[in-house]
């Protein structure tokens, strides 16, 4: 008998919750982290059970969006460029995926690691080997090179929000507890499987798109001390992503977690490097939200394929669903 994954070790059983580095420093295996128990068996499944209309959506957000983004980020900059005297015609874009719909790659962000001054990434990863770009070790070109393919899950707590008579603004610090997302799944019989990429909608792109002006957008970009709204950051959190064999988790908020953090847990530090989870953000899910509404099923098969470069931090998902 082979020996278990550290994957399907239980949360409470594991050595140390926010160091679970699979591979030899380097390797593809690092590189790919939680994505690995997207196996061709598990995606072949995925695949046959949930492909049976042929309806497919996408959730790539425009690229000129966040066209106000916060945190000194700087908006997509496109220039169409005449090629030949005009016979042909090139583009040029100039962005940070950050600033858009984006997977957060594990060179994205790092944790704390007691009796150590220095934050690590995922793997034991140092910034120096993330400045230094003769290294491209933990890269998004492992998850280019197979892609992120799986069965999707959504749990659409703007509509379930909106049905309770609850009010918020997603530039905020409301938060999306576990109880909410238990709840929802009960109420629309979702069953999560290993494996399954978990898709939460709280309205950012609505809100963005429909709701916000232009100088409520400039204010949101000048605020020194932003917030956002998100899903909880617990242990009971924590636990219950671990536990339910998430492959990857995503969703139309800047943070995917409420920010700034309500507690003294930051799901990133366990997530991206701890876990070697990838962290979607910024997803436009309301065409999503419809579908799924219209078929009445919540869940789908998930096609996405990050850039591929070599040492990338982060990625637009080039990503679709189809039912």
């Amino acid at each position: 008998m082979g020996s278990i994954s550290p994957f399907d070790v239980p949360f409470d059983e594991l050595p140390n919750p926010k160091q679970v580095w699979v591979g030899k420093p380097g390797s593809y295996e690092e590189g790919l982290g939680k994505l690995a128990i997207l196996t061709p068996e598990v995606v072949a499944k995925a695949a046959s059970t949930e492909i049976k209309t042929g309806r497919r959506v996408t959730m790539g957000w425009d690229l000129t969006k966040l066209n106000y983004p916060n945190l000194n980020r700087q908006p997509c900059q496109h220039k169409i460029v005449p090629l030949l005297g005009g016979v042909a015609y090139d583009d040029i874009y100039t962005m940070n995926p950050q600033q858009s719909s984006q997977w957060d790659g594990l060179r994205h962000f790092s944790q704390t690691v007691p009796g150590q001054t220095e934050r690590v990434f995922y793997g034991g990863v140092t910034a120096e080997e993330i400045n230094d770009r003769s290294n491209d070790r933990i890269g998004m070109q492992h998850w280019a090179r197979e892609g992120i393919a799986g069965r999707g899950v959504l749990i659409d707590y703007a509509a379930w929000a909106e049905k309770k008579g609850i009010t918020y603004s997603t530039f905020s610090t409301h938060q999306v507890r576990l109880s909410d997302i238990l709840e929802i799944a009960k109420e629309c019989n979702i069953t999560f499987q290993k494996g399954d990429i978990l898709f939460v909608r709280v309205g950012v792109t609505r809100e963005w798109d429909t709701v916000m002006t232009d100088e409520q957008k400039k204010q949101y970009s000048d605020n020194p001390s932003p917030e956002h709204a998100g899903v909880e950051a617990t242990t009971d959190m924590l636990r219950w992503l671990w536990d339910s064999g998430f492959a990857a988790i995503a969703s139309d908020t800047i943070s995917w977690e409420v920010y700034p953090p309500q507690s003294d847990v930051f799901l990133h530090e366990y997530v991206l490097a701890g876990w070697g989870m990838p962290i979607g953000e910024l997803f436009d899910l309301e065409a999503l939200a419809r579908t799924c509404q219209d078929l009445q099923r919540w869940s789908f098969f998930v096609a996405s394929v990050p850039l591929n470069m070599p040492g990338g931090v982060s990625s637009p998902p080039n990503i679709m669903a189809l039912f």
